[in-house]
């Protein structure tokens, strides 16, 4: 029985060893994920539909509202879906079923900027850069550093 257990461990370190080494192998640095958000908001940016701001948050209309627009300083009641520009989603309040309530100048710069270009009823889509996002130090487990995101928004009220 000794030998089974010797040679059952091997085969298990010898997974874990390989397993670390893919892992490793396939992490994506903060370098890569700048460059990534880089090329890719570089060729969104071609797209007939889409807007740019000075600060390079980039936007598309979906739904024009008609609404009130909030200030930096108004609370936002909104619907959102995040992703990552590979497509993976971090956060939705449309997955909870229920909106979120914030002040919109506690959130992330691209966010501020971008909801206060929005009218009530309207839907957006905001490409985000890095650096009006989550910057060097990423969020969580889901967002890198350096990570350029991609947010829906419907902006529902402004309080």
């Amino acid at each position: 029985m000794s030998k089974l257990y010797t040679r059952a461990f091997s085969i298990f370190a010898a997974l874990l060893i390989g397993f670390t080494v893919f892992s490793i192998a396939n992490a994506t640095t903060p370098e890569e994920n700048k460059a990534a958000g880089i090329a890719f908001l570089a060729e969104n940016a071609k797209k007939p539909t889409i807007k740019t701001t000075p600060s390079g948050l980039q936007y598309e209309i979906v739904t024009e509202g008609a609404g009130a627009s909030p200030a930096a300083t108004d609370s936002v009641t909104v619907h959102y879906k995040g992703t990552t520009i590979d497509g993976a989603e971090f956060d939705s309040s449309y997955s909870r079923g229920a909106p979120a309530t914030f002040p919109l100048n506690r959130v992330i710069a691209g966010w501020t900027e971008g909801v206060q270009l929005m009218k009530e009823g309207a839907k957006y889509r905001f490409y985000i850069p890095a650096e009006l996002a989550y910057g060097t130090r990423g969020a969580g487990p889901k967002i890198g550093p350096n990570s350029a995101l991609i947010f829906d928004i419907e902006l529902i009220k402004v309080e």
